[in-house]
């Protein structure tokens, strides 16, 4: 208490009665203080490493300035989306290069929200019915493809690439039906896929594209010396900004377009499906709240309650927001240590000969990645095995993960769907299934070092020199 009162905060005489600051700003200053200090006491990370030390594949980078930040949402207590989530969304947007970002509670909300802005009959004869396919692929995270089987379209699942691990782009034709109305596809661990050829197809047969920028939040595409960041290249893009992501709220997500109507569409589905863009705590914005005549509802029925769409509430709170406002000022720093990390990797291995046994990963022509993550693969006449592999790294305290669900049609959630019409598969999807086996991935977020990375290669090529296999 005392350096409180040293600041000039001072007691009130008469009762029990306290009064610290002069004025709600001092006060505010006063908590971020302690809160600055707080973290430089107990929270302030140790860049130094020693083997034994855990080595996870993602985590957050943060400092007290997402503290603060954080500070001032809770002390404002407004307990939805407010003035931070309107600064976030006008700062990323323009970051992004994109005219709309609309955040929400999740990556996941992201891509349901704007898969779901498609099946609007706004849009006419392109909206998304039920029974209608959409081109994806089976190694993915489920969330790209749930709110497609969900909704009821059929999901269309194609072959990808290896060591590129995003869609074969030589399969879209193949794929392609009188039904199809999209492509829905992420950029694999940051790698973008072929935008080129996919954006041509689309335009070619009149489909939306959705870019799941979940895990490549920064890589950037250049088509016909045109260079910009994924999730702003087709119809609607989303974002992740859950802790390993490349930045972090906690929990949220964004959806970001450059159309106008698909904005509106974004805001409706996730603000429960009201035909009011009206901001939370902000009334008849248009000056039309009474006057309107709606559905079969009676004349002048008040705007804020008229439903266009069977919508949801996936809005994130300012208290994330807050934070995120913060991590968009340390993001160009995140994304030149993402690249910094993973070529020391891709030197470290290459020089030590792990390629001989490994397939290294390879990034899409006219790409510059914001690396998620260091995708290895173990070659058929390795005599390697995965899954041994996997553990000689995590009992040397490195943190592994694989390439997701490797075939998500193999997975449990299909079990009630086979040898239906529900979903249809193009080709063998071979390089899929081989993902699944032969697969897994390490991490390059920005809070690693060099002393870190040096550890994980010098662990790998040992695993792989010892000779690692399933009978080993």
């Amino acid at each position: 208490m005392e350096n409180l009162v040293n600041k000039g905060l001072t007691e009130k005489t008469g009762g029990n009665d306290m009064s610290l600051w002069n004025s709600e700003e001092e006060a505010r200053e006063t908590i971020k203080d302690l809160v600055i200090r707080y973290y430089h006491d107990f929270k302030e990370a140790s860049e130094e490493f020693k083997p034994g030390r855990r080595i996870s594949y993602a985590s957050r980078v943060f400092d007290e300035k997402e503290m603060c930040a954080l500070t001032d949402a809770m002390l404002d207590f407004w307990l939805t989306s407010g003035r931070f989530t309107r600064q976030f969304e006008t700062e990323f947007a323009t970051w992004m290069g994109v005219k709309y970002a609309n955040v929400v509670n999740s990556g996941s909300s992201a891509n349901l929200i704007a898969f779901m802005a498609l099946t609007a009959p706004e849009l006419g004869e392109r909206q998304i019915q039920r029974g209608d396919e959409v081109i994806t692929v089976a190694c993915a995270f489920p969330t790209t493809v749930t709110p497609i089987i969900q909704y009821g379209a059929v999901p269309v699942f194609v072959d990808v690439t290896i060591p590129q691990y995003n869609i074969d782009v030589a399969a879209l034709e193949e794929a392609y039906s009188e039904k199809t109305k999209a492509v829905m596809l992420a950029h694999t661990l940051g790698n973008p896929f072929d935008l080129k050829a996919v954006k041509d197809f689309c335009d070619t047969h009149g489909l939306w594209l959705i870019e799941d920028n979940c895990d490549a939040l920064g890589s950037t595409y250049e088509i016909n010396g045109v260079r910009k960041y994924t999730g702003a290249w087709g119809d609607i893009g989303t974002s992740s900004f859950y802790p390993p992501h490349h930045l972090t709220m906690g929990e949220g997500g964004c959806v970001y377009t450059n159309h106008p109507l698909l904005d509106r569409l974004v805001k409706s589905y996730r603000d429960w499906g009201r035909d009011c863009v009206c901001p939370s705590g902000t009334d008849n914005l248009c000056g039309h709240r009474f006057d309107g005549q709606f559905g079969m509802l009676p004349q002048g029925y008040d705007h804020k309650y008229v439903y266009s769409h069977f919508g949801y509430n996936l809005k994130a709170t300012d208290m994330q927001t807050a934070i995120g406002c913060e991590q968009l000022k340390k993001f160009p720093d995140f994304i030149r240590k993402r690249k910094h990390n993973w070529e020391g990797l891709y030197k470290r291995l290459n020089a030590g000969n792990a390629g001989e046994k490994l397939i290294l990963p390879g990034k899409a022509q006219h790409s510059d990645p914001s690396w998620f993550g260091f995708a290895v693969t173990v070659r058929e006449d390795s005599g390697l095995d995965r899954n041994k592999l996997t553990r000689y790294m995590e009992d040397h305290n490195i943190q592994t993960r694989l390439l997701f669900s490797g075939n998500l049609v193999k997975h449990p959630c299909f079990d009630q769907m086979r040898e239906t019409k529900e979903y249809r598969v193009v080709g063998d999807l071979a390089n899929t299934d081989y993902i699944m086996h032969h697969t897994f991935w390490i991490g390059v977020y920005p809070g690693m070092t060099d002393e870190m990375t040096d550890y994980m290669a010098e662990v790998l090529i040992e695993a792989v020199q010892a000779g690692v296999s399933a009978d080993g």
